[in-house]
């Protein structure tokens, strides 16, 4: 098990990063958040967990301790595999997570692509006496929409049908990021505000 990476980073995407451990570039799997607090040649530490299936070893990292190990229980649910636990994390901050499940706040839980109804129902069933209660109020993040070039848009538009969102669902949120755009946003920034419209 592989809990953690510390280096140089030597290259950041939209949700993936490469960190240079021992003159070897890992790369890692992780929320936009996460890959947009991180900047090139910039030392970071983060915590990692390593998903083995028959075919890939894939690692995915997180800003906090408390991320990963939130990753690794929802993976416990049935029907709940590794691409839907970090969609749950990009949509959600850990708090508001903890708080939609003790409080069955389906609803909430379903604005994740990849959750239906069914889904979060038993997700909260099965999450709700394991998570703990939030520790705050949900924590949202207060970064602004993306950059002046036309590149954009088609950037975040491609990393949210990835996350499991329909084009046209993602679209819209990309439409309604981008009123309130200023001019000095970069792509990581319009994604996660497109996360926000997504989430509401």
């Amino acid at each position: 098990m592989i809990a953690s990476v510390r280096g140089a980073v030597r290259h950041v995407g939209l949700d993936r990063v490469v960190v240079e451990v021992g003159g070897v570039g890992m790369l890692l799997h992780t929320t936009p958040a996460t890959a947009s607090s991180l900047h090139l040649g910039q030392e970071t530490a983060l915590a990692t967990t390593l998903v083995v299936r028959e075919d890939s070893l894939t690692l995915y990292a997180f800003g906090s301790d408390d991320e990963r190990d939130i990753f690794e229980q929802v993976q416990t649910v049935s029907g709940v595999g590794p691409r839907i636990a970090l969609a749950m994390l990009s949509v959600l901050a850990p708090d508001r997570l903890r708080a939609a499940v003790t409080s069955s706040d389906l609803a909430t839980l379903t604005k994740v692509p990849g959750i239906g109804r069914k889904g979060a129902e038993r997700i909260v069933l099965e999450l709700r006496d394991k998570l703990g209660l939030p520790s705050g109020a949900a924590a949202g993040s207060t970064t602004a929409p993306a950059t002046a070039a036309p590149a954009w848009r088609d950037q975040v538009s491609e990393a949210l049908v990835g996350l499991g969102y329909s084009a046209k669902q993602a679209e819209d949120a990309v439409g309604k990021a981008a009123e309130s755009a200023p001019t000095d946003a970069d792509v990581s920034a319009m994604l996660r505000a497109a996360l926000r419209e997504l989430g509401r």
